[in-house]
């Protein structure tokens, strides 16, 4: 069973809690979760085989924990060695913020998603005639916001 469908078995008993997987000396935490874990932390998310996916090294699993706690964030830790058995489980019953991260942190995703997306065309339009007045009407409407 590959880790995708793992994953998705997990997530049919534990539909709010991240799941960390442990992957030889790095943590991976895929879809939904990837977002929680990359707007918490800044990590950057992969897409791997129509899934997002975002990883940590091993030695930072007590600051990813101590955050995920202080935020009353289920969490399980998988550990792909020992067949994916459950190596740690942290459960904050109904005080669990899970589905408040997770739309916080998909709303920012999209946003950054969107500002990347502009920044790249700008980028890869740096030497087209009408680039200056693009550039200039952003300019215009920052500094517009700017003044309120």
């Amino acid at each position: 069973m590959g880790v995708k469908n793992i994953i998705q078995a997990v997530k049919k008993v534990h539909t709010e809690y991240i799941v960390l997987v442990k992957e030889g000396s790095f943590y991976h935490i895929y879809g939904k979760d990837a977002y929680i874990i990359s707007y918490l932390f800044g990590y950057k998310i992969k897409e791997i085989e129509n899934m997002n996916v975002c990883g940590f090294p091993i030695n930072s699993i007590n600051r990813i924990v101590a955050k995920l706690e202080t935020n009353k964030i289920n969490y399980l830790i998988l550990d792909k060695r020992n067949n994916y058995d459950i190596e740690e489980m942290y459960n904050n019953k109904n005080l669990n913020t899970y589905n408040k991260f997770y739309n916080e942190s998909k709303c920012y995703i999209n946003k950054v998603a969107r500002i990347n997306n502009i920044n790249e065309f700008l980028i890869n339009n740096i030497n087209k005639e009408y680039f200056k007045e693009i550039i200039n009407s952003m300019e215009e409407i920052i500094n517009e916001t700017r003044k309120i």
